[in-house]
């Protein structure tokens, strides 16, 4: 039988007999979700229920569903030339090499892959071999944060500070080393925002001075994503950057879900007015039309690799990284963001959706709000003195409810025991003033019948 004539009971007992979904449960009481039609920032499932998609699918989908101009340059790339490795080269890389050190201003050499979890495996092997080869073979650690996501492989997982995604995945690569997220909502220190922020930076200062000359770099996403949406303050990731400069290590900015316009401006680590050495994206680099990451090499750090030494160059391999109509969708999609001033909505829309939720804060089971741009966390608690976190079901409910009435949002999960009860919205950047609406009216609704 063919699937597309399929009813939809067939699909569902087709996907629960053959589909093994991500981050989901398995069990036979489970009603698939399934999707067919998706248009501007709305999804539509196989019974014909329209939703409002708040999370812009994975964090992703940044100029919204349907745009035809994005099928049409992959259609056309495939024909006129569908593949070929990057161990040689071809035009729309070239291409959107150049367009991406234009929109970080800056000299940057860029390595292709298929996703942020190998944007930032290449990253970790890139800043090893870096130092070893400035003669600083023992630099092969790494100082990340709890609550912090890198990616889905073995090293970043261990990279992570998502704990309860490492559980039974056993034993994980070493050389991963933690620190505390800067969250003012839970923080231990006392002062002002940037005395806290001050505070958090310099643990990652004390880690470095006890771990002597053996740590090759910090990896940090601008503003925690998966892990519950955390805003630094202001002054932390210039902190930061002073500490890496200061110990001779090497800085990796994780902009995977923070880029492309996601925070009002074009990087998230462009708030804080700092270069990083290595910059690692996907997601909204394609708006996920077809699968692409890049890592964006500092010029500097790409020079120590021209060496005759036997083993000085980078070994390391995509098949499909880098692939001609991935590459040539990117460019478009960056052009779709240029021309639609996709960065200034997302800044827009970002303030006017932190003002829209404030009357949220009476709620009781409302702690704390963050947002930065076209992203935002509500933490929900039992008790606003304690902070205690909330229920799953009360998360749930709120979930649950949104989707009843036509909007997708998600909760965090399965991240650090304690903190799973944040509430994210990430919708795509062209989301209409109606759909805004929408959006808003439709979350504030669901949190009020807590």
């Amino acid at each position: 039988m063919k699937t597309n004539s399929l009813s939809s009971q067939e699909l569902y007992e087709k996907d629960k007999e053959t589909i093994w979904h991500a981050m989901q449960r398995h069990s036979p009481e489970n009603i698939p979700f399934i999707v067919a039609e998706a248009d501007g920032a709305w999804i539509t499932d196989i019974e014909g229920k329209k939703y409002l998609d708040g999370m812009a699918g994975l964090w992703s989908v940044t100029v919204g569903y349907g745009r035809t101009e994005l099928a049409e340059v992959v259609h056309d790339q495939l024909v006129r030339m569908p593949y070929y490795p990057m161990t040689a080269s071809h035009i729309p890389a070239i291409k959107l090499g150049d367009k991406l050190n234009e929109w970080l201003d800056d000299d940057y050499v860029i390595f292709y892959s298929n996703s942020g979890s190998e944007a930032n495996e290449t990253a970790f092997k890139i800043a090893r071999q870096y130092h070893w080869q400035k003669g600083d073979p023992e630099r092969t650690k790494f100082i990340s944060r709890y609550r912090a996501y890198h990616g889905s492989t073995l090293s970043t997982v261990a990279a992570g500070g998502h704990t309860e995604k490492k559980i039974r995945y056993g034993p994980l690569p070493d050389g991963f080393i933690h620190v505390s997220p800067p969250d003012t909502y839970h923080s231990p220190y006392e002062g002002n925002e940037e005395e806290v922020g001050r505070a958090y930076a310099e643990e990652i200062n004390r880690v470095l001075t006890f771990e002597g000359e053996t740590v090759a770099g910090v990896i940090m996403e601008p503003m925690i994503t998966g892990g519950g949406i955390i805003i630094p303050p202001d002054n932390y990731v210039s902190e930061v950057k002073k500490i890496c400069e200061k110990h001779g290590v090497l800085l990796i900015i994780d902009e995977v879900i923070t880029g492309f316009g996601r925070t009002g401006e074009k990087f998230g680590h462009n708030h804080y007015g700092i270069k990083p050495d290595i910059i690692t994206m996907a997601k909204g680099l394609t708006s996920s039309y077809q699968p692409l990451s890049a890592t964006a090499v500092k010029k500097d750090i790409f020079e120590t690799f021209d060496d005759d030494e036997k083993y000085s160059f980078l070994r390391h391999v995509n098949t499909f990284g880098g692939h001609p109509a991935a590459c040539a969708v990117a460019l478009k999609n960056i052009e779709i963001i240029e021309e639609e001033n996709l960065v200034e909505r997302s800044r827009e829309l970002g303030k006017r959706l932190a003002e829209e939720m404030v009357e949220l804060y009476d709620h009781p089971n409302v702690g704390n709000i963050r947002s930065k741009g076209l992203i935002m966390g509500v933490e929900v608690v039992e008790d606003k003195e304690t902070k205690s976190p909330a229920s799953p079901d009360k998360l749930d409910k709120v979930v649950n409810t949104c989707k009843e009435n036509g909007l997708i949002i998600k909760k965090n999960g399965m991240s650090v025991k304690g903190f799973n009860n944040i509430l994210t919205i990430c919708p795509p950047l062209s989301l209409t003033d109606e759909d805004f609406d929408f959006l808003v009216n439709t979350f504030k609704n669901a949190v009020k019948q807590l």
